[in-house]
């Protein structure tokens, strides 16, 4: 009878644990649940600009190299020794002045021989002209003594010419580089003595998609620079390339710039953009406005949050309980509660920090340009412009034609 009892009780204490624990997680999960769903998602604080029809300058934008308008490597033409090297690096030098002298001692000894031989076949051809007026000599002799004259004149001729392959002047005005020759040295031709740039005037060699070669047109503007957003030179287009690159589908143009002070130099990299003609009512956005994802480019929009549901009677003597006791004094009007709303667009032309919205955003919608890697659709937001993620984001840009 003792064991009957005791086994009862123990299965009552049993039921009754089992029932309380299974009360128990009943009790917390709807408790959870609850406080989940009256929970607000945190605030986000994000900035944002107002869209607006902008004016839009499209362009044609690339790279190129930038090289002397007259630049040449001046070389040797006649081989034998240094003699004088009449230049430093970074000279102005002027046309015809003289660079380098090679020793031409032998070619001037010879220069006397062949003015002598000169003077005598004109001599000789005088002589030949009196004796066949007076009809002693032939024609014959004549033409043999005017043979010997154009001989001589020949002769002298190419050695005048050898005097001045060996004296090195400068082909026009510009700057002369480092000398690559040294007083002494036995050079051959074709060596190059040193590079001779004019640094007044330069060209610039870029390339452009074939797409681009209708909007081309020689004397065209374009601005150049060293920086993408710093394009303080301009110039013209002075040369388009009639073919187009069979490999690469590009067509070569070349532009004049003047270089008054010398800051670009051959041979260095210089952004380049042809300017279009400008178009009005374009919707431009700061590309950070913009997320790029596998489903397609998107953006927020900032919007006034839904109207909230009434409250439960249970919720709204909670909230009355709540009050504070100046509750009854009257309440400056709430500002509205903002949130943040997904929106695809279709994406146009691309320049600097701007970017062309063609389809998906209307003008006056408020769009977020900062803070997009914490929301959601439908996340909370309050907007602070105090900050710009980008320097002038609401600064009217061109973009590449595209």
């Amino acid at each position: 009878m003792k064991r009957f009892i005791l086994a009862t009780i123990l299965l009552v204490v049993v039921v009754a644990f089992c029932g309380g624990l299974i009360w128990f997680n009943f009790f917390r999960t709807k408790m959870i649940e609850q406080f989940f769903a009256n929970m607000k998602a945190p605030v986000v604080t994000i900035s944002a600009i107002t869209v607006e029809p902008a004016q839009w300058t499209p362009g044609i934008e690339a790279v190129g190299t930038a090289a002397a308008a007259e630049g040449v490597d001046v070389a040797v033409q006649a081989g034998g020794i240094v003699e004088k090297i009449l230049f430093k690096a970074n000279d102005k030098v002027e046309q015809g002045q003289l660079l380098v002298q090679i020793d031409d001692a032998v070619e001037r000894a010879g220069l006397v021989s062949a003015n002598t031989a000169v003077a005598v076949s004109q001599d000789a051809l005088s002589r030949a002209q009196a004796l066949l007026q007076r009809n002693v000599s032939t024609v014959a002799s004549l033409q043999e003594a005017q043979n010997n004259l154009d001989k001589a004149k020949g002769a002298l001729t190419q050695l005048e010419a050898t005097l001045d392959q060996k004296a090195i002047r400068a082909p026009f005005p510009g700057t002369i580089g480092i000398p690559k020759i040294d007083v002494g040295q036995y050079v051959q031709p074709a060596t190059v003595v040193a590079t001779l740039q004019n640094l007044d005037q330069m060209k610039v060699n870029f390339s452009v998609p074939e797409q681009e070669l209708g909007s081309l047109k020689i004397g065209q503007p374009v601005r150049f620079g060293l920086r993408e957003d710093d394009l303080n030179f301009s110039g013209k287009i002075t040369g388009i390339d009639p073919k187009i690159d069979a490999a690469s589908r590009l067509v070569s143009v070349q532009a004049l710039l003047d270089n008054a002070d010398e800051t670009l130099r051959p041979g260095q990299f210089i952004r380049v953009r042809v300017d279009l003609p400008v178009e009005q009512g374009v919707i431009a956005l700061p590309q950070t406005a913009v997320t790029i994802s596998l489903y397609g480019a998107y953006v927020y929009a900032v919007q006034d949050a839904p109207a909230a549901a009434p409250a439960s009677g249970d919720a709204a003597k909670s909230a009355e309980a709540a009050k504070p006791a100046d509750a009854g004094k009257p309440a400056e009007p709430a500002k509205p509660d903002l949130v943040a709303k997904q929106l695809f667009v279709k994406l146009g032309r691309r320049s600097g920090d701007r970017i062309e919205i063609v389809d998906g955003v209307k003008p006056g919608m408020q769009i977020v340009t900062s803070g997009q890697n914490k929301l959601s659709s439908g996340s909370p937001v309050a907007v602070d412009n105090s900050v710009q993620p980008v320097p002038g984001a609401d600064a009217n840009a061109g973009a590449s034609k595209s």
